[in-house]
């Protein structure tokens, strides 16, 4: 079984199918080349900035950069693309409302072995969800091209139907191979990892996922972008970002205010109705 392709101008209703037959889907040259030029340059000092990880999971030879929102108005536009977030919301459509989950661009170093074959949402304390609820949608954005030999994301076709805390080697996975502006969107049940890179080459993937609003998000939105640049977002972001109630009583401040009153007061509802 491969992992499938579609069109960037796929319907959202195709995408969404796709990922619940396959346990992912690749959208063929989603942003353009340009697109991803002026990317790489407002990233650029960032990711030169970052250590490389501590251990085998995060990559000895990988640096990992969060806070995409605040550094990046490229991955803002990406954050919103409306295909990736159109099926984002799908997916995860029996939860009220979804938000940002975590911002990363991963940039794997030749040299680098494979990671180990995980889920996403095990970042949740290992915790056993209903196997038809999903929690977290993941989209990886090739800002690079991916390939077998240079570190594309492995991923076992069709995993997210699989029971949990299984276990897999990399010859269990097939890569996740994309041309540059493509993007690979999957559930938080499909089994992945990074891939081994065997090239000379980095390879870079810009990691944006989603989560159910209920859930506390892997990334703090709150810190990692400061309020200066928050009240400069459009709201649709905002909320995205977790500037709502999650929920019926989720989320409010103290007089059961909503949160974007403290970014963007003329925005703001009143009582705990979303």
């Amino acid at each position: 079984m491969t992992i499938p392709h579609l069109q960037a101008n796929a319907r959202c209703e195709d995408v969404v199918a796709t990922v619940e037959a396959s346990g992912g889907v690749i959208l063929d040259g989603a942003v353009s080349s340009e697109f991803m030029d002026q990317l790489a340059a407002e990233l650029r000092p960032w990711i030169e900035k970052t250590p490389t990880g501590i251990d085998e999971f995060e990559g000895r030879r990988t640096r990992r950069t969060g806070g995409l929102i605040a550094r990046s108005a490229r991955c803002r536009e990406l954050l919103m693309n409306p295909l990736v977030l159109g099926s984002a919301n799908r997916i995860l459509g029996r939860a009220t409302s979804l938000q940002v989950n975590a911002t990363q661009a991963i940039t794997i170093a030749p040299g680098e072995p494979a990671q180990v074959i995980h889920r996403d949402q095990w970042a949740f304390d290992m915790y056993p969800f209903a196997r038809d609820y999903q929690v977290i949608v993941n989209a990886i954005w090739a800002m690079t091209d991916f390939t077998a030999r240079n570190g594309a994301t492995r991923v076992v076709p069709g995993s997210h139907a699989f029971e949990d805390k299984l276990r897999f080697t990399e010859a269990d996975t097939v890569p996740a191979e994309m041309t540059r502006g493509s993007v690979f969107l999957y559930p938080g049940t499909t089994y992945h990892g990074g891939g081994a890179n065997r090239s000379d080459t980095n390879r870079t993937g810009i990691s944006l996922s989603y989560s159910a609003s209920w859930l506390r998000q892997e990334e703090n939105q709150y810190l990692a972008v400061p309020l200066d640049i928050a009240r400069t977002l459009p709201e649709e972001l905002l909320r995205l970002m977790g500037y709502q109630r999650g929920a019926y009583a989720l989320g409010y401040v103290d007089d059961l205010r909503d949160p974007m009153e403290f970014v963007r007061p003329d925005l703001a509802k009143r009582g705990m109705a979303r």
